[in-house]
């Protein structure tokens, strides 16, 4: 018996972008759910979508409104947000409110498939709750705190430890530097407190810091741990 298709739930008012859409997941065995607006796209989460793709830019209810809704009623479902190239302010509020990803506008359908895939492999392993997390040579053991290369076990400081518990908690998402911030220090601080952690903490678990492999940044937006094996 073979497993049923997962379901995309596709926000978007315009409807060559959905017909877009809707052949090149369709081609990939995905099954689409289509809301021209937000009215409509809250109604199609009552048949559980697996991932959404949402559109900044509706006319009924103002795109950043729409996924903080979203996200009160279902915390879990991974989402990536289209944007217009010029929005960056957009795509930071956005991530700050918890979408997953985003992609501008144009976008190539091999890089969004690759978001989504990303981003339903980021969920199963939250839902797992891993206690230890590998990517490459490096290992994060989040219940005994301890963190390695290959066999060599590397020695953090408390705030470089918490910077990275962060980042393997939401491994493969694009965190901003705001959500950062305030993950890491009660009142907000100035971003460079967090660049000098990301330095310090690349110089222990990169090969090359100048060139990370692990760490890496969002120009602009924040920073993104390469998702787990």
């Amino acid at each position: 018996m073979s497993a049923a298709p997962i379901k995309v739930l596709v926000i978007d008012d315009e409807p060559p972008i959905r017909k877009l859409l809707r052949m090149g997941l369709s081609t990939q065995g995905y099954e689409i759910l289509e809301a021209s607006n937000g009215r409509g796209a809250l109604e199609k989460l009552a048949e559980q979508p697996a991932v959404i793709i949402l559109d900044l830019g509706l006319p009924d209810i103002q795109g950043h409104e729409l996924l903080r809704t979203i996200r009160a009623r279902n915390e879990s479902v991974p989402i990536v947000v289209l944007s217009s190239r010029g929005d960056e302010a957009g795509k930071v509020q956005a991530l700050d409110l918890g979408a997953d990803d985003y992609l501008t506008k144009p976008f190539g359908m091999n890089e969004l498939l690759a978001r989504l895939r990303a981003a339903l492999r980021h969920q199963l392993q939250v839902q797992g709750e891993r206690p230890v997390f590998r990517s490459g040579d490096l290992s994060v053991d989040l219940v005994r705190r301890i963190v390695k290369l290959g066999e060599r076990e590397i020695k953090l400081s408390p705030k470089e430890y918490d910077l990275l518990r962060v980042l393997v908690q939401h491994a493969g998402k694009v965190l901003t530097h705001r959500f950062l911030l305030k993950e890491l220090w009660d009142e907000l601080t100035d971003a460079q407190y967090l660049r000098v952690y990301v330095r310090q903490l690349r110089q222990k678990i990169e090969a090359d810091p100048e060139r990370p492999q692990y760490v890496l940044t969002e120009t602009g937006i924040g920073y993104r741990l390469k998702a787990g094996d």
